[in-house]
């Protein structure tokens, strides 16, 4: 019996490793998207290094996930992008950043566009990586040598490196407000471009994602809590990657669940997890991990967008075919939910009927594992029994469940 969100992640992307990367040999030249890693093991000396691709030119979509949902980009073109990115990678210190190698990171995530490289490694490159946290990429092995060609940088990412009084966190809030791509803002926080001084220091790439949509994510609620509150029962509805999703936007002061359902990914599993908050910020790290945070983000830009309040309930369902590709996956997905016109509902009741024609897994599923949902139908004096069971289920689902 798996017993929690990480331990079935872990089966999952293990699964994934039967597929195939780009092969090259000791010594290769080619573009960087710009793109860094950070590694988190044996923080604060880290493996830090430049994925680069074996070709020449513009390979920014690589490593710019905020297009390839907008761009309908399959699951497979995805995955070839990642799987052709070559990670190289060397032991440094994460608050020693004055030295030639962590200033060239720092210029490639500066960097306007992409950054032609050259690299010779200890070992012929090898391997890849998949999580729920980071984006995939290919084969990686310690750099023996790696130069650069210089590029201009980009002009918001250049003002926030120079300006050594700002906080990192106002740094990244300021980004965000220009309009700069999520992604860009990550990188050049995880390679410590930001920040005061002798503040600064080099951010492993997974926690660097979650740090940016939480900084973001807490001055957006700030904003949404002075914000009126929506007057109906909205649903905005999206579908890709082998993923649905449905965002509830109820008529009440904030309040945010996230539950997601992978349902027969690896064979007969159906497991749900779900965490939530009230209207106070959430009191320590979800187990549910950076999807928790990305979706509250994505959520709070479109109704702060809006200048509008309102309670949100978002269920997931992963299907099978699903691979787990990062959290992007969670925000650019809710992100594009969030674009789509709402389906406006006179009660919860009618909203939840609609989703459970479109979804896989039982209403009732998501009710019983849930808690501001189903405490939202109960002041409604709603059952179970309310609700019909589609036809495309299996029967009533076992697994494992988190809730806060």
């Amino acid at each position: 019996m798996i017993l929690g969100k990480g331990a079935y992640l872990r089966q999952l992307t293990a699964a994934t490793m039967q597929m195939k990367s780009v092969v090259v040999g000791k010594e290769m030249n080619g573009s960087s998207p710009p793109s860094v890693f950070i590694g988190s093991w044996n923080y604060p000396d880290v493996y830090a290094g430049p994925m680069i691709a074996p070709m020449h030119g513009d390979t920014g979509v690589m490593d710019r996930p905020e297009e390839w949902i907008r761009g309908h980009r399959t699951q497979e073109e995805i995955i070839g992008y990642r799987m052709n990115l070559v990670r190289g990678k060397r032991m440094t210190n994460a608050c020693d950043l004055d030295n030639r190698f962590v200033e060239k990171l720092q210029e490639i995530v500066l960097a306007e566009g992409s950054v032609e490289s050259e690299a010779a490694f200890d070992s012929v490159p090898s391997g890849l990586s998949f999580s729920e946290e980071h984006t995939p990429f290919g084969p990686s092995a310690p750099l023996e040598r790696f130069e650069i060609e210089t590029r201009h940088w980009d002009h918001a990412l250049e003002k926030v490196f120079y300006d050594s009084d700002l906080t990192a966190r106002n740094a990244v809030l300021d980004l965000h407000r220009t309009g700069l791509a999520f992604s860009s803002i990550q990188k050049a926080f995880s390679a410590g471009t930001m920040g005061r001084g002798a503040n600064r220091r080099l951010v492993p790439t997974r926690w660097s994602i979650t740090a940016c949509d939480t900084m973001i994510g807490d001055r957006l609620l700030s904003e949404v809590k002075k914000c009126p509150v929506i007057d109906t029962l909205r649903l905005h509805e999206f579908s890709s990657l082998h993923n649905r999703y449905a965002v509830l936007l109820l008529p009440t002061a904030w309040q945010y669940e996230w539950t997601e359902a992978f349902l027969h990914v690896l064979g007969n599993e159906e497991y749900v997890f779900s965490d939530y908050e009230g209207h106070k910020k959430k009191a320590g790290y979800s187990p549910l991990g950076g999807c928790y945070y990305s979706c509250k983000m994505a959520v709070l830009e479109a109704l702060a967008q809006e200048h509008r309040q309102a309670g949100a309930i978002i269920l997931r369902e992963a299907l099978p075919g699903y691979v787990p590709m990062g959290v992007f996956n969670v925000r650019e997905n809710v992100r594009s939910a969030m674009r789509e016109r709402p389906t406006e509902f006179e009660d919860l009741k009618s909203a939840l009927n609609h989703i459970s024609e479109r979804f896989t897994l039982p209403v009732q599923r998501f009710i019983t594992e849930t808690t501001l949902l189903r405490d939202s139908l109960r002041q409604r004096q709603c059952t179970l029994s309310d609700f019909a069971v589609p036809h495309n289920t299996r029967g009533k689902a076992t697994g494992a469940v988190q809730t806060a």
